[in-house]
């Protein structure tokens, strides 16, 4: 596993819906090809939406250029 992952899985565990915000727009950025980067920003988004981090409008705006939502 990559660092990234075993961070993931460690927010995961734990629950910290702040943190899997951050890790997966992370993961996103990193991601190989569009499809991934996709997957990885509506994760993130669905977690900005439930605890109302601000981050939610500029995910939302990414997957919209991409013509994900």
């Amino acid at each position: 596993m990559t660092p990234l992952q075993d961070r993931l899985l460690d927010a995961h565990a734990r629950d910290d819906r702040a943190a899997l915000v951050g890790l997966y727009t992370e993961a996103a950025d990193a991601a190989p090809d569009l499809d991934a980067a996709c997957f990885y920003l509506t994760h993130a988004y669905i977690y900005a939406l439930e605890k109302g981090d601000p981050a939610a409008e500029q995910l939302y705006r990414r997957l919209k250029a991409q013509g994900r939502v």
